[in-house]
């Protein structure tokens, strides 16, 4: 008996713990960018951050940078072009990211998620209207 209550604690801890720090997809199952959130997780979040995602693969300061850190997509806004040849294409240098890591409808999914969550902690800088010569 007191096996049994040893172990349904020990249970009960280890799951407790394993929660700490974990951050589950928060993007509402019936949103129709909840797939291309799963997908982004499954196949992404190794070397890319976003939090939507819980992804945390991006470096966080450049002493512990490795190549395989891909862009933090917290900061980092993309749109369905960009995100779409960058999935083509392995990424924009072509130097580490695997080409065609989702196709069709998933890697169209992806890029729509993304454009949709992408540069939401973007730092905002003011922009000021410049006016050409025609002299």
């Amino acid at each position: 008996m007191k096996v049994a209550a040893t172990t349904m604690i020990l249970l009960a801890c280890a799951g407790a713990l394993g929660a700490c720090g974990s951050q589950g997809i928060q993007v509402a199952t019936t949103s129709p960018y909840h797939h291309g959130a799963v997908l982004f997780r499954d196949h992404c979040s190794g070397c890319h951050t976003l939090s939507v995602v819980g992804a945390q693969g991006s470096a966080t300061s450049i002493g512990n940078r490795i190549k395989q850190n891909g862009p933090n997509f917290n900061i980092r806004k993309e749109n369905v072009e960009q995100a779409l040849y960058a999935i083509r294409n392995g990424g924009f240098s072509g130097a580490i990211m695997p080409q065609n890591i989702v196709v069709g409808r998933e890697a169209a999914a992806v890029a729509s998620f993304l454009e949709k969550y992408s540069g939401r902690q973007a730092q905002k800088v003011p922009s000021t209207n410049i006016t050409l010569s025609t002299k």
